[in-house]
């Protein structure tokens, strides 16, 4: 089966639950409205459906590979990676300046979808660049600017994100490597970084390495810790790549899934460059000890793209089970509407399971395409107060995106495989791909816990719960509007007014224990992140029913609206439900949690 980029479902939600024309009122976006956003969209889809959607079996099948130092992609990578370059996608959502095409991110999120949906091993690529771009735009000297900006923005060369060691996992106070200062101002670096997404590849001319490291006499922990430009390549005065620097890949790791993508270890100074002394040079980026403060920005960024990735490849894992039940026949009906054996989308469970996949997967792309309206307006808006408003309901989203959704995509492609039946553990047929694919989801970038402990500390207990319970209180008025429409409308409506009642309860809950009884707050955190996610996905479900019955008032698209609105009370339903449930053991359950003695393990 071919995959179809949703493009109806995306221009959808950036029209009438994003508000695109609101968005090109800014200054900077005004050419940025739906009809350009259709326009990139159609084309990204194109591009995406016929170049990169057909090597995603066979980056699974032949992986990047490590011989003698050098990394071989998957076959094809190389080639659709130029022309990924060449179509100015890098560059979609970077300043013109730089040779990006300055477009808001509630297009380039999008974008970002389809190509992750199409190659999810591919995609990380350009996803660990767009952060490296970020990272140096806002805290890059002039000069760091000048040398790899254009080259990054136009996919010349990828960036990376080096954290973490063999130990120093997700506790970076443990970081290690160490960067020697030199009298010209530049570094040495010296260390061994792991987990580093297309750390080593062949698919273009540099890789820009922004790694984290240790000055001597900087302050222990965090605090002491700096940000450094290392190029593969040192760059030479006419800014082409020069002498191979200190930094070799010196093994990939053989993962479940993404296996196309290499995962490199990379030793720094090793005493194998062209320089004349050993150490890989580096440029630091901003001041010294305030790597993690810059690295952040990198890490944001990528966690929310983490979470479009959860959306991409749940849409790909529903896409394949919605075409295998329409065609796989096994049994007869239960209600006897056919004769005889039938296609599987006629049984209730199929069906089921097959609604669950696609309600998440809109859901998700709701909250997410709101969530990158808000990053556009509190980045560029003109008004400081509307900057800050957007700011704080971003960060808000930004680990329920990325935790929801990815947490969202195990239960989505788990489904595709059970779609599929004995089919589906099957390697041949692919279901079981998107499914050992989705697992890293959870985990880089931050784990799902990781994402529920800030969710709970900077997110809700930091401010007493304030912004937490002002989302509610957004939510609650989208619920008397419900209130007061179709049958749907108001069954959605008392289901969402339901979930938000248990959301302000544990809100309340974790103000009040975070400094009193901290484990017990933290105890609930991975089911308070699910919870949120949870009603602000429903809440978008709800937003896009009243659209929905409003257009469909109209006579527009009637097939569409009538599937969003049964998908939207199909969520109410069976998902928005889900929430007493998590109140209660969040708020009522904490103390089991910690109950048994670490030995009886």
């Amino acid at each position: 089966m071919s995959f179809k980029a949703p493009v109806k479902d995306m221009l959808f939600n950036i029209e009438h639950l994003a508000r695109i024309d609101q968005i090109a009122l800014i200054p900077g976006f005004e050419d940025a409205g739906l009809e350009t956003a259709q326009a990139v969209l159609e084309e990204c889809a194109r591009f995406n459906e016929g170049v990169t959607a057909p090597l995603n079996v066979e980056g699974d099948l032949a992986p990047s590979s490590l011989k003698d130092g050098v990394v071989t992609t998957t076959p094809g990578f190389k080639e659709a990676f130029q022309q990924y370059a060449e179509g100015g996608w890098q560059g979609l959502q970077h300043p013109s300046e730089y040779g990006g095409q300055g477009l808001p991110k509630t297009i380039g999120a999008a974008c970002g979808e389809i190509l992750n949906s199409a190659n999810l091993s591919f995609a990380l690529c350009p996803l660990l660049t767009d952060g490296a771009i970020e990272a140096l735009l806002t805290a890059g000297s002039d000069e760091l600017k000048s040398v790899y900006l254009e080259k990054l923005v136009a996919g010349q060369w990828t960036g990376t994100m080096n954290l973490t060691e063999p130990q120093a996992g997700s506790d970076l106070a443990l970081v290690r490597t160490r960067a020697e200062t030199k009298p010209d101002g530049t570094y040495r670096i010296f260390g061994t970084k792991i987990f580093i997404t297309y750390g080593e590849h062949d698919m273009a001319e540099n890789i820009v390495h922004l790694t984290l490291a240790r000055v001597a006499g900087a302050p222990e922990g965090v605090k002491g810790i700096s940000l450094f430009v290392v190029p593969k390549f040192l760059v030479k005065a006419d800014g082409t790549p020069g002498a191979r620097n200190d930094v070799h890949c010196v093994s990939l790791e053989h993962k479940m899934g993404i296996k196309a993508s290499p995962t490199a270890v990379l030793q720094f100074g090793d005493g194998i460059g062209e320089a004349a002394e050993p150490g890989a040079v580096g440029y630091l980026v901003g001041e010294e000890n305030r790597g993690l403060e810059y690295m952040f920005i990198m890490m944001n960024a990528a966690r929310y793209a983490v979470g479009v990735q959860g959306i991409a490849v749940a849409e790909r894992a529903y896409q394949k089970a919605a075409a295998f039940a329409k065609e796989r026949v096994q049994s007869r009906p239960v209600d006897g509407s056919v004769k005889g054996s039938a296609t599987i989308i006629h049984h209730a469970d199929v069906r089921r399971m097959l609604m669950t996949m696609r309600a998440l997967t809109e859901a998700s792309r709701a909250m997410a395409t709101v969530a990158a309206a808000a990053y556009d307006a509190a980045h560029q808006h003109p008004d400081a107060e509307v900057r800050k408003e957007n700011q704080t309901f971003y960060e808000f989203l930004v680990p329920l995106v990325k935790g929801y959704s990815t947490e969202m995509s195990l239960e989505a492609t788990n489904l595709g495989v059970q779609v599929h039946g004995g089919m589906g553990f099957i390697e041949e047929t692919g279901a079981a791909q998107y499914y050992r694919d989705a697992k890293i989801l959870t985990i880089y970038e931050g784990t799902t816990a990781i994402q529920a402990n800030d969710l709970v500390g900077r997110k809700t207990a930091r401010d007493g719960g304030q912004t937490a319970l002002g989302l509610a209180a957004q939510i609650e008025a989208t619920e008397k509007e419900l209130a007061a429409g179709s049958d749907d409308a108001r069954a959605v409506g008392k289901r969402l007014a339901a979930a938000r009642k248990a959301f302000v309860d544990v809100v309340n809950f974790i103000a009040a224990q975070a400094k009193a009884d901290p484990n017990a707050a933290y105890a609930g955190s991975v089911p308070y992140l699910m919870l949120a996610g949870n009603l602000v996905a429903g809440w978008q479900m709800g937003r896009a029913l009243q659209v929905a019955e409003q257009q469909l008032a109209k006579g527009h698209e009637e097939a569409f609206m009538r599937a969003k609105i049964t998908t939207a009370r199909f969520y109410a339903d069976h998902i928005l439900t889900r929430a007493s449930s998590l109140r209660d053991a969040i708020v009522e359950g904490a103390g089991s949690v910690s109950a048994l003695a670490i030995d009886d393990f």
